[in-house]
């Protein structure tokens, strides 16, 4: 049933708040200006806007926590692999939020931050959803690997991350290739191979 009276009035704030972040910082990242704007076009002042978060690291937790619901939603019914795929193509057209992404995962290393839990929730999950989707992969003939899959699932999230840290600073890096080359590496297909079993790239 929906929430009403104030408190759900309050649930349905915080909702379309979250939603406008997620626009404007995929535009133009996070800086001192976007909570300003941010409140601007939900008709609120910036301290009604932070009424409704803990603080303003909390807001952008929740920022990211809807991104990343966003993605899986968006996704449903895919291959986990091809998800991966979206997130990547996803990141390219919005900056905003590789950046925020980024540096909120720096500072979630400290445990009293806000992200810490949001992070510390989100890798345990993703390892978990790719390893499988690895392992049927494996049994299924697509890859060949001796590599065991919960180590490739580790791979693939860093190589994913780690691609978006080094397009922050050079735009010119595709975020897309690295992860492709993965996948090529680890293909059962020969055709796919190069000599020795090297990957061939796209471009």
């Amino acid at each position: 049933m929906a929430k009403r009276g104030p408190y759900g009035k309050g649930e349905a704030k915080r909702a379309e708040i979250l939603r406008v972040a997620l626009e404007i910082f995929a535009e133009e990242g996070y800086r001192g200006t976007s909570l300003r704007k941010v409140a601007a076009a939900c008709d609120l002042s910036l301290p009604g806007l932070m009424h409704y978060f803990d603080s303003k690291e909390d807001l952008l937790t929740q920022v990211l926590r809807v991104r990343d619901e966003t993605a899986r939603l968006r996704g449903a019914g895919e291959d986990d692999i091809e998800q991966v795929h979206h997130v990547i193509q996803e990141g390219a057209k919005t900056p905003g939020l590789v950046e925020l992404f980024v540096s909120m995962a720096a500072a979630a290393a400290d445990p009293g931050h806000p992200a810490h839990a949001h992070f510390a929730e989100r890798y345990p999950l993703l390892r978990e959803r790719a390893t499988a989707a690895v392992r049927r992969a494996v049994d299924e003939g697509r890859y060949d690997t001796t590599i065991p899959p919960e180590r490739v699932a580790t791979l693939m999230l860093a190589v994913v991350d780690g691609i978006q840290l080094q397009w922050l600073i050079d735009r010119s890096v595709d975020m897309e290739q690295p992860f492709d080359d993965l996948l090529t590496l680890l293909r059962a297909d020969d055709a796919t191979r190069g000599p020795g079993g090297a990957g061939v790239s796209r471009g």
